[in-house]
């Protein structure tokens, strides 16, 4: 069964290439589409997996603020395959009509773009997209520091402050849920995630998962599927993270108990959707919050984000049964004692890292991480 829900009327975003060249036509008010048949396969025999070299890493009782507010920081591994993250931009704070936007929740990185989803915590399961043209504010000469403050009272005076904004694109607010899973698909250059509503964090609102197709030149959703993770009497209510590989496989993880990790592959169509578990667990998470998702098309491998705490495993192994072992996954601890709220890298497979406490976008020093 199939019901349509009006929201408006959207622009629909046909051609998101890797050098996002948009093209726009006019599109009919965006639907829901209830999927009335099960989108999880019914899972098979768990085989665990001891990835031992991944050490679980609890979240810390406090997250420590950037040790440089203002200026730059560096996140170093200091366990693990080595990297050093350095700040690339520091987000503006205050935002766009002195909006909240010291809590960024995703980021994905397309081309010369940087998407970044921001759901204040006030405004309850709401939020918004804003997207940063990195080319744009490299040819403007634009420092952190001027990207902090590009919305301040004090920026309105000035002509540069003024001239970076028109690097920002500020989208319009719509029903995000918790955020942390905007995510390109590399097959289709499409932007989706999850709409995994919460009525505190962690608490799923109900048993239903939304999956948003969203318009890169509206920045807001312009396609939505409902349904059910269910096979028999196991159920999930939905992804928290998201990422895609180059076939247009979804992913998504989960922590279904105090030590291990599930690792779900899918297909998102038009108006349906297919899961499965894959069939072997990790015996161990990387931490105790599920933070983040990536695929690197460079060298095909996906990463797990927890915070300081990041596991990685090459996606081919996913297939069938499963053909991992425990030399194929990797780990790496920091000591920032930072939030890690997402994880996203370019075409090159440069790495970004999106930190809170003080928002900022940080770069890898390495293509082989």
């Amino acid at each position: 069964m199939r019901r349509n829900y009006l929201l408006g009327t959207l622009i629909v975003s046909l051609g998101l290439g890797i050098g996002l060249t948009l093209t726009t036509v006019p599109a009919h008010a965006m639907a829901t589409f209830d999927q009335s048949s099960a989108a999880l396969a019914a899972p098979v025999a768990q085989r665990p997996l001891d990835d031992q070299q991944v050490h679980f890493v609890p979240v810390p009782s406090h997250y420590a603020q950037a040790a440089n507010p203002h200026g730059i920081n560096t996140i170093a591994s200091n366990r693990g395959a080595a990297v050093k993250f350095t700040t690339k931009y520091l987000l503006p704070t205050p935002g766009y009509r002195h909006e909240a936007w010291g809590d960024p929740q995703s980021m994905t990185v397309v081309g010369r773009y940087l998407y970044i989803l921001y759901c204040p915590t006030a405004w309850h399961n709401r939020g918004r997209i804003v997207r940063y043209d990195m080319e744009k504010l490299s040819s403007l000469g634009a420092t952190p520091q001027q990207l902090q403050r590009v919305y301040t009272t004090a920026a309105n005076h000035s002509a540069k402050e003024r001239q970076l904004r028109t690097a920002i694109k500020v989208g319009p607010v719509f029903v995000t849920g918790h955020g942390q899973s905007l995510a390109f698909d590399w097959k289709t250059h499409q932007l989706y995630m999850w709409c995994d509503r919460e009525s505190a964090p962690r608490i799923p609102i109900n048993q239903y998962g939304y999956l948003q197709q969203v318009s890169a030149a509206t920045l807001s959703p312009v396609h939505r599927i409902r349904f059910r993770l269910r096979a028999g009497d196991f159920s999930v209510p939905g992804g928290h993270v998201l990422a895609f590989d180059h076939q247009g496989r979804a992913y998504f993880w989960s922590r279904p108990d105090a030590g291990g990790a599930y690792i779900y592959q899918g297909k998102i169509r038009r108006n349906h959707v297919d899961f499965r578990l894959t069939s072997q667990e990790l015996t161990h998470a990387p931490g105790t919050c599920v933070q983040s998702m990536a695929f690197n098309p460079q060298n095909d491998r996906l990463y797990l984000v927890a915070d300081e705490s990041i596991a990685s495993l090459p996606v081919a192994k996913l297939a069938g049964r499963g053909h991992l072992t425990s030399h194929d996954v990797t780990w790496t601890h920091f000591a920032s004692k930072r939030e890690f709220e997402g994880l996203s890298f370019g075409q090159d497979g440069r790495a970004y890292l999106l930190s809170n406490h003080q928002p900022e976008v940080l770069v890898g020093n390495t293509l082989s991480w």
